[in-house]
């Protein structure tokens, strides 16, 4: 099995106590990034085996993990992690950080577990193990309600013997492209506008007919320009089917990037079925969109849905994104994070068109009164 997980941010180890876990962690991470939960007990009590030192290791494991998260460097919780209050005390921890989370499972089963214990110096009770064992099912389940990116199970030795980690950068992280970039906003399905657009810009852009929507597109400049969409690419103009194709084509052809805005989040949530109110050009859109094939269709929610809230460019000098971001937020990833890169500040609250409201001023100001003297 290849585990991919993020360049940085939080992994919890979950498994019972002779599962394997810290086996795992010593073979595939840096000694600095792995937080061994039988260490820090040693470090607040001087004895690992007394219970109550476990929340104050828990404490400073915990704060630990905040501030290596906070320099976008990797936490890695060895711990059984199998109660949900064990869990959140990190979960809590990578959410303040705006972090990527993740956890590989070692579940090899109680034989396993119990022949693994055995050869321990530290060796735990049969029961303590077995109980373990017996909540692993139930922890399965409640992991869900953990939101975390990526969960990766390796149920026996071997799968976790021949197991490979492979890091990479989180979607948000182009910090490897250095431009040219050209950078375009909010063409709400202005198609003819837009191809006029590229070709002042240089671009070549070469259209054939397709199945999926009688046209598809490719993309290109002469000297690697590329472009960089701020999203709402669909409602208002008569032609937003032809946008999302050609921007879509372009993407994923490497000519173009692209992050959501606030019509894109409302497409994609109109295209789930949701109950949104189809104003300011929804409707006419989706009626475009109801002639297409449904494969269309889920290619175009897959496309938008998969869109990273923003990008940070040549080497975090560029920051694209649709509303704004403050600095805090570059090249990190969080529902906060995504709402703030949409809908820019808000106050938290939707309006009557299911938008999320903005935090800006929205009473008038104030009369003056303009002074009788004369200059």
């Amino acid at each position: 099995m290849r585990i991919e997980i993020p360049d940085w941010g939080l992994i919890l180890m979950i498994g019972a106590s002779g599962a394997g876990k810290s086996t795992f962690a010593r073979k595939h991470f840096r000694a600095t990034e792995v937080l061994e939960s039988d260490h820090y007990r040693n470090v607040v009590g001087d004895e690992v085996r007394d219970g109550r030192t476990t929340r104050d290791a828990f404490a400073v494991m915990a704060e630990i993990t905040r501030r290596r998260l906070l320099a976008k460097r990797r936490a890695v919780i060895d711990a059984t992690n199998l109660a949900p209050e064990d869990r959140r005390t990190f979960l809590n921890a990578a959410r303040a950080a705006h972090a990527p989370m993740a956890a590989i499972v070692v579940d090899p089963g109680l034989k396993a577990c119990l022949e693994h214990n055995e050869g321990r110096t530290d060796a735990r009770p049969r029961y303590v193990i077995e109980r373990h064992c017996r909540t692993m099912k139930r922890v399965l389940k409640g992991l869900k309600r953990d939101r975390l990116r990526q969960v990766w199970r390796l149920k026996s030795a071997a799968e976790a013997a021949e197991a490979t980690i492979e890091a990479k950068p989180i979607s948000c992280n182009r910090r490897d492209l250095a431009g040219p970039f050209d950078i375009i906003g909010d063409i709400h399905g202005c198609a003819d506008e837009l191809k006029a657009l590229l070709a002042r810009l240089g671009y070549e852009v070469r259209d054939w007919q397709s199945p999926e929507t009688g046209q598809a597109f490719t993309v290109s400049h002469p000297v690697g320009r590329r472009l960089v969409f701020l999203g709402d690419l669909t409602d208002r103009g008569p032609d937003p089917v032809a946008v999302l194709q050609l921007v879509m084509d372009a993407v994923e052809h490497g000519a173009a990037l692209a992050v959501p805005g606030n019509h894109d989040v409302k497409l994609v949530r109109a295209l789930a079925g949701r109950d949104v109110q189809r104003g300011h050009g929804l409707a006419e859109t989706m009626d475009q969109l109801e002639k297409t094939p449904e494969a269309f269709r889920e290619r175009v929610r897959d496309f938008l849905n998969g869109l990273p809230s923003h990008y940070e460019l040549d080497g975090g000098k560029l920051v694209a994104v649709h509303a704004g971001l403050t600095e805090k937020h570059h090249g990190r990833t969080s529902r906060e994070v995504r709402d703030f890169a949409v809908y820019g500040d808000t106050t938290g609250e939707t309006g009557p068109d299911g938008l999320l409201r903005s935090s800006r001023r929205t009473k008038p100001r104030p009369k003056t009164r303009r002074s009788s003297l004369k200059r």
